[in-house]
């Protein structure tokens, strides 16, 4: 017997059983993302390399150690997409969609890291994101974030999630900082771990981010990067704090949050949990206002976040939020008999053209009303419809209720239409 192929290790199947949970999900996402103006856009999964060196930033860990990199027969360097904005603004510049515009796109499909996969966190993982481009003001920081906010009540883990919230300035701002920190580190460098003290010269701020507590100790007296904040950019954070108060947002102020990617400014924020374990980031993002002429295009605003679903269908199945989401099958056919099962057939059919959304299954394969019960009630459904001789003869369905108490019942074939409505 030949050694059975398995799936490459970080890249998961999602099975019949899960597929429901993502489906209803995906369906709250692309909703409250239409609910707000934004429109769908689709990126291919591999871009240049160039692409994501250019806007993450080469020094950053995905860039590092991340990217799933290779050269195509034609020797070009390709890559296949580890986050989705880079992507959006190269689509955005190539199209003409950005400049002196306005734009709101949201995406959603899989994105590739190598990373060690833990719970919550594969190789191969899908992120939905928010883009919106060409408004520098923060009343679109406050209503993406709103949006954001919206999703989890509609998921109903709204309970389950904290906002936390800063500002990184402007890149000027963001520079004299820098100095100031690595100054400062370098006054502490034997107390800061291997990874900090490689990062301290390459990408300062993330050392801010360092979750090693040694590390956190030396941070305590260290610079602010607020205290570096002119004017403008006190307005920027200010109002939009006062626009999430009035929203009734509930915020906390973490002046460690900076985000792992380079391209972003201002304002970032992430939505955390303590329901994921260590993994506890459900939603991150922010403004990033450089990016797109930093890609080639010409000078456009942008905020956006993105969030992943793997963690999202993990924090509605740990918190028992999926339970009630609809089977894959709302009723079964059983059919009784070979002069029956035709009939059978042509019903459904009819049933499926009267009730479009009606999920119904067909019972196939033959056997006893035994095993046929059996089928029914492992397929989910919440009705078994049953046609055998007497049925037909009497142009009568049985009615069989397969969840909660209900009296099995004869109704006219006419009146399962109406029945199959109720149920969807």
């Amino acid at each position: 017997m030949s050694k059975a192929i398995q799936a490459v290790r970080g890249m998961n199947d999602c099975l019949p059983a899960q597929t429901n949970v993502w489906q209803m999900v995906e369906e709250v996402l692309r909703r409250v993302a239409s609910n707000y103006g934004f429109a769908e856009i689709r990126m291919p999964i591999v871009e240049s390399t160039a692409l994501f060196k250019r806007s993450i930033g080469e020094v950053t860990d995905i860039v590092e150690k991340e990217m799933y990199t290779f050269d195509d027969r034609n020797g070009d360097s390709l890559t296949l997409r580890p986050e989705g904005t880079a992507s959006c603004v190269r689509a955005g510049n190539q199209h003409g969609l950005l400049y002196n515009q306005e734009q709101r796109l949201w995406y959603m499909g899989p994105m590739f890291r190598h990373e060690r996969p833990q719970k919550g966190r594969y190789r191969q993982f899908h992120q939905f994101g928010i883009e919106a481009f060409g408004i520098a003001t923060p009343d679109i920081d406050a209503e993406v974030i709103m949006l954001s906010a919206r999703l989890w009540k509609e998921l109903g883990i709204n309970e389950h999630v904290t906002l936390e919230l800063n500002s990184l300035g402007s890149n000027d701002e963001r520079n004299d900082y820098r100095d100031a920190l690595v100054a400062y580190l370098e006054l502490h460098k034997d107390k800061l771990d291997e990874d900090s003290q490689r990062r301290m010269y390459s990408n300062p701020l993330r050392v801010l981010d360092s979750k090693n507590k040694d590390v956190q100790a030396v941070l305590v007296d260290a610079p602010k990067l607020s205290d570096y904040f002119g004017d403008e950019t006190k307005q920027h954070f200010s109002t939009l704090c006062a626009r999430l108060d009035s929203a009734g947002i509930d915020y906390q102020l973490n002046d460690r949050l900076v985000r792992g990617l380079d391209y972003y400014n201002r304002t970032v924020f992430e939505w955390v949990t303590s329901s994921l374990g260590a993994q506890g980031t459900v939603c991150a993002g922010g403004r990033y206002d450089g990016l797109v002429e930093q890609l080639g295009g010409k000078g456009t605003p942008g905020f956006g976040f993105a969030l992943g679903i793997e963690r999202l269908v993990l924090m509605m199945t740990s918190l028992e939020k999926a339970d009630n989401v609809r089977a894959q099958v709302d009723a079964y056919v059983i059919m009784l008999g070979d002069d029956v099962a035709a009939k059978a057939n042509i019903l459904a059919e009819q049933w499926r053209d009267q009730v479009p959304q009606i999920r119904l299954q067909c019972h196939c394969g033959g056997g006893n009303m035994k095993k046929q019960m059996k089928r029914a009630d492992k397929s989910g459904a919440q009705i078994a419809l049953i046609l055998g001789e007497d049925e037909l003869a009497n142009n009568t369905i049985t009615v069989k209720y397969l969840r909660g108490q209900h009296e099995q019942q004869s109704l006219p074939i006419e009146e399962i239409a109406s029945l199959l409505t109720d149920l969807v």
